[in-house]
């Protein structure tokens, strides 16, 4: 009985240590940070559609802008489209990404298309976008800074990591954190563009349907 009771304090004592755990940050950049999102029970999921808001501040002729609305992500194996939206619901613009092109439409304007997805947001919106990225941050996966894979989780001892394309991006909160299969529910992104000042960018997921 001794046994069993002290086993069931240990499990109660690493379940409070887990927990606790879920709501520490550590700075973007230590290695403790990459570290501390490893594998995790959740799969990827190639093919995917996510909605929800987002909101944006950056710099535009040396005052600040700010950017609220929502979004939709319609995510398969080959292609993603990106719908921008105002907070009235009109559509801001869409965004297509195939594999060798992306195209930007905006209404009453020329569509615009380039290789590189990212260079053509700021060019065509006058602020970054980090599309490529967010296929595998908007799930909590990703390459740190140093290119070490990393795996976001809600009890992992921090949620926050510099890309390898200097994006600083902080999980702050969590879909069912205390679920295997947990999805962010909250992510932060900032970095310095040369075009638009420093960027700070909130997304905030609502609803996520994986196929």
């Amino acid at each position: 009985m001794v046994a069993v009771r002290r086993a069931g304090l240990l499990a109660i004592a690493l379940t409070a240590i887990a927990i606790s755990g879920c709501t520490t940050l550590s700075p973007p950049d230590s290695q403790a940070s990459v570290a501390a999102m490893t594998a995790s029970p959740r799969r990827y999921h190639n093919a995917i559609d996510v909605s929800g808001r987002l909101s944006l501040r950056y710099q535009q002729d040396g005052k600040e802008q700010a950017v609220h609305g929502s979004f939709t992500w319609s995510q398969s194996t080959q292609e993603t489209v990106v719908t921008l939206l105002s907070p009235l619901g009109q559509t801001l613009a869409t965004i297509n990404i195939a594999p060798t092109q992306a195209t930007l439409a905006q209404a009453g304007k020329p569509a615009q298309t380039a290789s590189d997805v990212d260079a053509l947001t700021i060019k065509a919106l006058g602020w970054p976008l980090p599309i490529a990225g967010l296929r595998d941050w908007l799930q909590g996966f990703g390459k740190s800074a140093t290119g070490q894979r990393f795996t976001a989780t809600a009890a992992a001892a921090t949620s926050s990591v510099t890309t390898a394309d200097n994006w600083r991006i902080q999980y702050t909160n969590w879909q069912d954190q205390n679920h295997a299969d947990s999805y962010p529910k909250r992510i932060d992104l900032a970095r310095y563009v040369e075009q638009a000042g420093e960027v700070s960018i909130r997304i905030v997921i609502d609803n996520r349907q994986p196929h």
